[in-house]
């Protein structure tokens, strides 16, 4: 056995509420040794997070009590060494990729301070080699044009350009052991693989050590060396991966790599009339400068885009972060102005204003990537849900009521937590309550913007399901976006590969996948291993 760069021992740990405290995990033990690479798997939920959040004491101090175990990193007590010291070791010799960068990143800061800040701390390297520095990771982590990115704040950038941020952040210093808590979710396959490959490369470099939590087992395949396997808070499996996936020993882990997507989607109905069509769509963001403000070029985001969305169909949109998949989105829903034609249902809405949009605002609903951000958490499911039913229907609050319900048995969870608030609630339940928000209105047509890329495999399979049973029933219509190739396979009959705002290719998803034509879309198939 290698020698243990970091070693967890019978690890419990619990959240005080009160007069009680509830246990999260029970007696973890894993080490990780210099060089390899850890997986830790399992559903949301399990305890992963936490578990490696303890290694650097970044859970609530007021509210986190460890209850018996140790974490020893290289000789050093993790949980009794100092204040400081910690903060010597965070960022330096232990580095750490969070799953949502956006929570992460200060949105008061342009990102080069950012980067150049945490070289500033730990190697006291001045501003002019730390731009440098940092210009040179955001090239490695594949952002395009670096140097502008520089002098962005993080809101500019798409939700995959963050994770890569927050990618480099976590590498700058070369750490010894590298924390990555799904650091790859909102990565498009090709980025992904350039970021797997870096992290691969500098494993060799470094001799880093890497603690890999994801939901992703084709990931696990690729860049573990060995297995840990989390249900409830407690190990329930740990072994080379090899013999993980060959031969399973327990049911839990057996469940795991049997949840992969898989089916055909939801028939079409026959002599489906169009819905949505798409003509030469533009989004171009204007960039201004001088004393007068003048336009002095674009941002194109999207540039003439035309396809068609049929009733009852599901229309994939793959490509990578900032390819303009959620832009094109938000300019079919009238969330963002636009130049060409979207007809709905033969009526050209494309320079329809607030007003005239808002009799169509029932029929077309969203879902978006992250839940929790899309939550209210200051407003119970029931009002969250019920949101829409008070701008769009007149009901007494008992047919309100009766509605929410209803929608809340359609997607498989309890009406009688309808009064509880998002943060009581798993991530695959919070997808869950975004979906019955957006279906409570019985729409027509639901953009889905990334809905399963933050779950774990098992509740991404639940989700999946369910969005067809639900189409099924109601006949609806999706606009699926999304980097993983599978999910989209298994729900979509018709895909459209974007690159830079552009298309490169369409067609059905079955042949289309059997038979790519264009590189792009070859290498994306390749990556994804379908």
């Amino acid at each position: 056995m290698a020698t243990p760069l970091l070693t967890i021992k019978n690890l419990s740990i619990g959240f005080h509420d009160g007069k009680t405290v509830s246990q999260v995990t029970e007696k973890v033990s894993l080490y990780v040794a210099k060089g390899e690479t850890l997986a830790l798997v399992g559903e949301s939920g399990s305890g992963k997070s936490v578990t490696a959040n303890a290694v650097l004491r970044l859970l609530p101090v007021s509210s986190t009590r460890y209850l018996e175990g140790t974490v020893d990193y290289d000789g050093i007590d993790m949980l009794r060494c100092s204040e400081r010291e910690m903060r010597r070791i965070r960022g330096d010799r232990i580095g750490m990729i969070f799953q949502e960068p956006m929570m992460s990143l200060n949105p008061l800061h342009k990102i080069g301070r950012q980067l150049c800040e945490t070289l500033a701390i730990h190697r006291g390297t001045r501003q002019q080699a730390a731009q440098q520095k940092a210009l040179e990771w955001l090239g490695k982590v594949g952002i395009r044009n670096p140097a502008a990115r520089l002098e962005s704040y993080p809101h500019e950038l798409s939700g995959g350009e963050r994770q890569r941020v927050m990618i480099a952040m976590a590498l700058i210093n070369e750490p010894e052991l590298l924390i990555a808590d799904e650091p790859t979710t909102a990565l498009d396959v090709s980025v992904q693989a350039q970021i797997l490959d870096l992290l691969s490369q500098l494993q060799q470099e470094l001799g880093m050590a890497m603690l890999f939590i994801t939901h992703d087992l084709s990931i696990v395949r690729r860049v573990a060396d060995r297995v840990a396997v989390m249900q409830q808070g407690r190990l329930v499996e740990v072994g080379e991966k090899d013999a993980i996936f060959t031969d399973p020993q327990e049911r839990y882990t057996q469940t795991l790599i049997n949840a992969d997507p898989s089916g055909e989607p939801v028939a079409v109905p026959a002599g489906a009339s169009p819905m949505f069509d798409i003509d030469r769509l533009r989004v171009w963001f204007p960039i201004k400068g001088g004393i007068l403000k003048r336009v002095k070029s674009h941002i194109k985001a999207v540039t003439d885009v035309s396809f068609m969305l049929r009733t009852g169909q599901s229309v994939g949109l793959v490509g990578e972060s900032g390819s303009g998949k959620s832009t094109i989105g938000m300019a079919i829903l009238r969330l963002l102005d636009s130049e060409g034609k979207i007809c709905f249902d033969g009526e050209d809405i494309s320079t329809f204003n607030r007003g005239q949009m808002l009799p169509y605002r029932s029929k077309l609903q969203v879902v978006f990537q992250d839940p929790f951000s899309a939550l209210n958490p200051r407003m119970s499911v029931a009002q969250i849900i019920g949101e829409g039913l008070k701008v769009h229907q007149a009901l007494t609050p008992e047919q309100e009521d009766a509605l929410i319900c209803e929608v809340m048995s359609d997607v498989e969870l309890d009406p009688a937590t309808r009064h509880r608030y998002p943060n009581e609630f798993s991530g695959g339940q919070r997808q869950r309550i975004a979906i019955a928000r957006a279906l409570v209105l019985r729409p027509r047509f639901v953009l889905l913007d990334e809905p399963t890329s933050s779950l774990d495999r098992t509740v991404q399979y639940q989700v999946l399901t369910l969005l067809k049973d639900l189409q099924r029933k109601y006949q609806l219509t999706y606009l699926f976006i999304s980097h993983d190739l599978a999910v989209v396979k298994s729900l979509c009959h018709y895909t459209v590969v974007l690159r830079q705002g552009e298309i490169v290719e369409q067609g059905d998803t079955q042949s289309l996948f059997a038979s790519p034509q264009h590189s792009y879309t070859q290498q994306l198939v390749t990556l994804s291993q379908i």
